[in-house]
């Protein structure tokens, strides 16, 4: 019986939060757009101009593009 208050415990505190997390973050991956502002996981701040299944390709400056791949999406920057 303790297993199993242990174990309820353990997916209200643990698993469902990161599960919700997971979908607000597939949700918001899912919702780019051309022309989005970006940040990296790495820190790299820059507009999004082109999208692919796997990969997105970044401006960062003038003539400066790069592919980053979709995991590595931070966030979405609201100026």
């Amino acid at each position: 019986m303790p297993f199993l208050i242990v174990g309820v415990l353990f997916y209200f505190m643990i698993i469902r939060p990161q599960q919700k997390q997971q979908k607000e973050r597939k949700a918001m991956i899912d919702a780019l757009k051309k022309g989005d502002r970006i940040v990296t996981v790495g820190g790299i701040y820059g507009e999004l101009v082109a999208l692919k299944e796997d990969y997105v390709t970044l401006k960062v400056a003038d003539k400066v593009e790069i592919k980053v791949s979709r995991n590595g999406i931070g966030s979405v920057v609201n100026d």
